[in-house]
């Protein structure tokens, strides 16, 4: 495993081992700098099982993996919610950037 520089803790998510809230109240795998929200994007957007997501992020434990998809699964409403201010926020984003030079 990829020993990270950056170990953040947070408030511990009773019943998601892996998963605490930062001061703002955003779930992340305890121990990265990695938001849970990241690894339910991945899922749904390139559908992405657990060893895919190692493999992406080895430096995650697919125990790690698995609590993310549990409390995404649990608190659904929400972080949709969140990935739906996301999308809203990339899309403004590139209107208002305009056509790439490239």
């Amino acid at each position: 495993m990829i020993k990270q520089k950056y170990s953040p803790r947070y408030k511990q998510v009773e019943g998601y081992k892996h998963v605490g809230l930062d001061e703002e109240g955003v779930p992340h795998l305890q121990g990265t700098a990695t938001k849970v929200v990241e690894i339910v994007i991945e899922y749904m957007e390139y559908k992405w099982g657990i060893e895919q997501l190692h493999i992406q992020h080895p430096h995650l434990s697919r125990a790690q993996i698995c609590s993310a998809l549990a409390y995404y699964w649990d608190h659904k409403d929400g972080l949709d919610a969140d990935i739906d201010r996301r999308r809203l926020f990339v899309e403004k984003t590139r209107k208002m950037a305009g056509p790439s030079p490239l």
